[in-house]
């Protein structure tokens, strides 16, 4: 929340880079919100009960934001491809309404690309038990309930989920980071490549992070699925990464870092030192 309110009240950070970060902490907020909701209602109330529509609403929402997360990782990866390999048209082509349309693209398709599973989830009528082994409504743990043939499911989960939704903005991203290294190795100065590589270096550390949990996680056989293992990873997905993905993003990014000087010297936060100034 703190990345989204500072790029929103610094016009210093009115770039295409943070429009699209602000959409990614966005998500990640939401995501963290619709998994981790019930479980502090259930620590603070004892009650654990979740209607049938409730749960499939998180569940439909939980995999929304996070197909929409790969989405908009992949649009970042294309802005720090134009910054990179053709840093004179950047302004040209990432106009605001190129990173509108990429914003919103990858907000809807999310939304639209998870309605087939959740409608095949429903139409399932038995179940082995109804306690969810987890600490929210997650596909894996509800399809280890059912007692219904979820070869369909499997098979559209590894279709649209893992070639459309994950593998398709893998190997885009992947592209674009292979022109990037390319381009980064044409630098001549060590200094210069080393300038470049910063540049990308937060997006492609939350690239392999984000990807690599949710590989574990999804895309495995549901008979070697471990619901405590998948509980583990789903709590550091839904907790520890939207925590990291902003400190990732700021802790070195010297933008920021001034954007939170200047912000809390406005605010009467710190005082300016004489003869400073504020890039």
């Amino acid at each position: 929340m703190t990345i989204v309110l500072l790029v929103i009240l610094d016009h210093h950070l009115h770039t295409p880079m943070y429009f699209f970060l602000v959409n990614l902490s966005m998500m990640d907020m939401s995501c963290s919100t619709v998994a981790l909701h019930k479980a502090l209602i259930t620590f603070l109330s004892g009650d654990s009960t979740v209607s049938f529509c409730s749960c499939f609403a998180q569940m439909y929402s939980f995999l929304a934001f996070t197909c929409d997360e790969l989405l908009i990782l992949t649009a970042m990866s294309y802005d720090r491809y134009v910054a990179i390999c053709n840093p004179l048209r950047y302004n040209e082509v990432m106009n605001n309404k190129v990173c509108c349309l990429l914003a919103c693209a990858s907000w809807v398709v999310g939304f639209l690309n998870t309605i087939p599973s959740l409608l095949e989830i429903s139409s399932f009528t038995c179940y082995t038990s109804l306690k969810v082994n987890h600490f929210f409504c997650d596909i894996m743990p509800v399809m280890k309930l059912t007692c219904n043939d979820t070869t369909i499911l499997e098979l559209y989960a590894f279709i649209v989920g893992l070639l459309l939704s994950t593998f398709t903005p893998f190997i885009l991203t992947f592209i674009s980071y292979a022109f990037i290294i390319h381009t980064i190795l044409r630098i001549r100065s060590s200094s210069g490549r080393r300038k470049a590589f910063y540049t990308c270096s937060s997006h492609l550390t939350v690239v392999i992070l984000l990807y690599g949990t949710l590989c574990y996680q999804y895309f495995r056989p549901i008979s070697s699925v471990s619901l405590g293992s998948n509980k583990l990873y789903s709590l550091f997905n839904t907790a520890a990464v939207p925590i990291l993905n902003p400190l990732i993003y700021s802790l070195k990014n010297k933008d920021v870092i001034a954007a939170m000087k200047r912000n809390a010297m406005n605010c009467g936060i710190v005082q300016q030192v004489p003869g400073a100034v504020l890039q």
